[in-house]
């Protein structure tokens, strides 16, 4: 009863997998990576006794925008898709007897037939199709749960130094190499496989490469004030430093990075601003402009202070400016002085002869220059005609170092020389010295270039 059971169960099997299915995957929502394909069975369908798992030949696979389409044959992908449309499956294992040709799928039918047969009327085969959302995945949101180095470097006042900020924001993600995906992340799925199964390691690997990647940043000069408007550098950045664990081992790439707030510490604050003020001071004219500020406070504090009166005060404050070392007057004469002597050494410095323009043409013998036609403007001659090379005896014009005419060299008062050594040039190339003035190495035949 057995074997007669599976031989029923292989026939029935294999002709109710005769037909040719229709997979499709309806629109992917944004937490879907992955997800399977589904069989298209409708109520006027006959095919409904069809194995799972089972593509027959000339099946049809429906792919639309943002989704990529593999088929995974025995565990092994075996085609790939990603442009939208219909994709026809002829390389299927499972023959069908309404596709391709009659004759050699009846044969292959009943081949079927006896292979389950030895598995007990089951397929010996395992045939699925995915779906991959290559759509922007977006809404991804981070945020530094401790300070993240970011070093600060302000070439204007001489300021390098590293602090400490927080960053807060959003991320964007695709799927770039849906196979990478599916061999080291996803596999076989049963229905499908959604975004917070790796959010979390994915953001917690983004925490960790924010450090390079802003030290990325800072070596191109941008401030951390100013992150919110580089967030297309804080990508590539991003990108670069997690190629090997995203791109290489997921298949998977940063789109975008936003950032929303990036905040500083109080003290970090504070003291950049103090750096960047007792900087600009070193310009005597601003530095005198904020004593004279400051004495101007002075000045009102003591003549409201009622204890010791407004003579004390105003004796303080000049005891306080004697013992300061410098004076406003001091300092407009220092930033004065500095003008004068930037104004003396920019008039001493001696314009730039200005070259005349070349003229354009030709010069003729008579004198005339610029001349643009095929006559000088002057006397009338005509243009010259310029002759590249050398001038043989025999009317010959020739480049090398022989006439390809008659054999004959070139002539002594037309070769050109160049030292071969340290490639000095006399100033007419067809009388050289006897020795380079610049390496000493006599000229001779090996020095000849033309």
């Amino acid at each position: 009863m057995g074997l007669i059971k599976a031989a029923l169960g292989a026939a029935g099997g294999v002709l109710a997998d005769q037909w040719r299915e229709y997979f499709y995957s309806d629109s992917l929502r944004e937490n879907v990576m992955v997800v399977k394909g589904e069989k298209r069975v409708g109520g006027r369908s006959s095919n409904r006794k069809g194995s799972d798992n089972i593509i027959s030949n000339g099946s049809v696979i429906a792919v639309a925008d943002g989704q990529c389409m593999i088929i995974v044959d025995q565990g092994r992908v075996a085609e790939i898709c990603a442009e939208p449309g219909e994709f026809v499956y002829d390389t299927s294992t499972e023959p069908s007897i309404f596709y391709g040709s009659l004759g050699k799928n009846i044969v292959d039918t009943f081949k079927n037939i006896g292979k389950r047969f030895t598995f007990g009327g089951e397929p010996p085969k395992d045939q699925r199709v995915y779906y991959f959302n290559t759509k922007e995945l977006i809404g991804n949101k981070y945020g530094t749960p401790s300070p993240v180095p970011f070093r600060v470097v302000d070439n204007n006042v001489g300021l390098d130094i590293d602090i400490a900020i927080r960053c807060f924001g959003e991320y964007s993600y695709r799927i770039m190499d849906p196979i990478l995906f599916y061999t080291n992340v996803s596999g076989n799925v049963t229905d499908e496989y959604t975004r917070d199964r790796i959010d979390g390691q994915l953001k917690t690997e983004l925490l960790t490469a924010l450090q390079p990647a802003f030290a990325k940043i800072s070596d191109m000069g941008i401030r951390y004030s100013s992150l919110p408007g580089h967030t297309m550098e804080l990508a590539e950045a991003l990108n670069e430093v997690l190629s090997s664990k995203w791109r290489d081992l997921r298949g998977i790439e940063i789109v975008s990075f936003g950032v929303s707030s990036v905040k500083a510490s109080e003290e970090d604050e504070k003291m950049i601003k103090e750096l960047q003020r007792n900087a600009a001071f070193r310009n005597p004219n601003m530095a005198a402009a904020h004593l004279v500020g400051a004495q101007a406070a002075a000045m009102q504090s003591a003549a409201s202070n009622e204890g010791a009166g407004p003579v004390m005060g105003f004796m303080g404050m000049g005891m306080a400016g004697q013992a300061g070392g410098a004076n406003t007057q001091d300092l407009f004469a220092m930033g004065q002085q500095q003008q004068q002597q930037a104004q003396q050494a920019q008039q001493q410095t001696p314009p730039q002869k200005q070259t005349p323009p070349a003229q354009e043409g030709w010069n003729c013998e008579c004198g005339g220059q610029g001349n643009t036609g095929k006559f000088c403007s002057e006397c009338g001659k005509p243009k010259p005609k310029t002759v590249e090379g050398w001038q043989c005896s025999c009317g010959a014009t020739n480049k090398g170092k022989f006439c390809p005419e008659c054999g004959k060299p070139k002539p002594a008062d037309a070769l050109q020389y160049k030292c071969d050594k340290c490639g000095w040039e006399p100033k007419d190339p067809t009388k050289p010295p006897k020795f380079c003035p610049e390496c000493g190495d006599p000229f001779d035949d090996g020095d000849i270039v033309s």
